[in-house]
């Protein structure tokens, strides 16, 4: 069976350029962007549009689009489905995004997970158009063969591997929360030295006792609570920077995938360049560690991908006087700054120096305080890697069950039994 046999693609509107925002207006543009590596909706910078607007061009949640096309070296997500999700603003239904409309008894889920797996993948890598920009069209992705199971077995199939995704789902808001609240009381306490001031303005106490009372009762001649010190924030950790990878390359056989800015921003090393497993064993990245990019795209992250080597343009972060959380937040503290400074060198890829890292100073609570600090916002950022972790197993669970659930070659009671394993 061809899915011309049981679905169209209905094509995108060209929505005018004039009308695009970056301020919010209740429409976003549904872009290329949209779809992450590997297929599903990634949510990022939002396109706003505030110019009219074609009912039949309003996507809804749970519709499946398409893209066709993708403007990345290895065409990471030409021809990928993704599924639209709730969202507060409606998602437009732009050019070269596809939607996929049905054309008889057919589970439309069944469909977006056969939009995925290698099979298809492959055909559409074997049939695209364009260097620079890679196109695919729907004839191309609708001419594709596969072997239709029931209709109740489409579901089945579809539920099962729904059910991997929507707890990966739940594990990256869960993360949101998390740092949301981590980012919070990191603030409080140690940049805006929140209960040292409510206690010298007499106010309640705002936290439990036993920690209320470990917070200095006033701010020194310098603006910091009695007792604490400052240094620069290269003082409290070390910042190293990457290797030329170029110069290694990979053998035969073992490798180390190199990871640059732009596996950092996709936390994904598909598509990376090998390199030698021989570089200086200080350079090799393990799942965990911070990495910070301080040039062109600056951003600071946890690794949460596999074992892979620094590249230059990135600096890994390491303190072995203060947890990784501590170092984590105080560099996000000072990224605008470091943004800013970037943005405004005139050149190409604009970056930060050494001393600006000396010149971004860290304050340094009495013992007693980072000890409780570590018991709280340190426990919700092990949450957030514990997610990441488990999130990342689950990946590689649903990667695995994909291909043989549309095959044939695994049953579906016995991935239901891997699935529930797992959970």
């Amino acid at each position: 069976m061809k899915l011309a046999d049981v679905i169209d693609i209905r094509h995108g509107f060209a929505f005018r350029g004039e009308f695009f925002s970056d301020s919010p207006t209740g429409f976003i543009l549904a872009t290329p962007g949209n779809f992450a590596i590997g297929g599903g909706f990634r949510s990022g910078k939002a396109k706003y549009y505030n110019g009219p607007v074609p009912d039949e061009y309003c996507l809804s949640e749970g519709d499946i689009i398409v893209t066709m096309t993708d403007l990345s070296k290895d065409a990471d997500t030409l021809g990928y489905s993704a599924s639209v999700p709730a969202s507060a603003n409606t998602f437009l239904h732009n050019q070269r995004i596809g939607k996929i409309v049905p054309k008889g008894n057919i589970n439309l889920r069944f469909i977006y997970w056969l939009m995925r797996t290698p099979a298809y993948r492959d055909e559409i890598l074997a049939s695209y158009t364009g260097s620079t920009v890679k196109h695919t069209s729907p004839s191309r992705i609708l001419s594709f063969q596969f072997d239709c199971p029931s209709l109740e077995d489409q579901g089945r199939i579809a539920s099962i591997l729904d059910i991997l995704d929507n707890k990966i789902d739940l594990n990256c808001r869960t993360n949101e929360t998390l740092e949301a609240i981590a980012r919070a009381l990191f603030q409080d306490w140690f940049v805006g030295f929140g209960p040292t001031r409510a206690k010298m303005a007499g106010q309640a106490a705002y936290l439990a006792p036993e920690i209320w009372k470990l917070f200095p009762d006033r701010l020194d001649d310098e603006e910091k609570p009695e007792g604490w010190t400052v240094e620069p924030v290269d003082n409290v950790a070390s910042f190293l920077n990457g290797l030329a990878l170029q110069k290694y390359p990979a053998g035969e056989g073992a490798f180390l995938p190199a990871i640059k800015i732009a596996q950092l921003r996709s936390e994904s090393t598909h598509s990376a360049d090998r390199v030698s497993v021989g570089i200086p064993c200080e350079y090799v990245v393990e799942e965990g560690d911070i990495l910070f990019s301080w040039s062109g795209s600056l951003l600071c992250k946890f690794w949460n991908g596999e074992r892979g080597a620094l590249n230059q343009h990135l600096f890994k972060v390491t303190s072995g006087r203060f947890p990784d959380w501590f170092i984590f937040e105080w560099i996000q503290h000072y990224m605008p700054d470091f943004q800013a400074i970037a943005e405004s060198k005139a050149t190409t890829m604009g970056h930060i120096q050494r001393h600006h890292l000396t010149e971004s100073l860290v304050t340094i609570p009495s013992s007693c305080v980072m000890k409780q600090a570590d018991l709280i916002i340190g426990s919700h950022i092990r949450k957030i890697k514990e997610n990441h972790k488990e999130s990342r197993n689950l990946s590689e669970l649903r990667d695995l069950l994909l291909p043989r659930l549309m095959s044939g070659e695994i049953r579906i009671r016995d991935a239901g039994k891997m699935v529930e394993d797992a959970l």
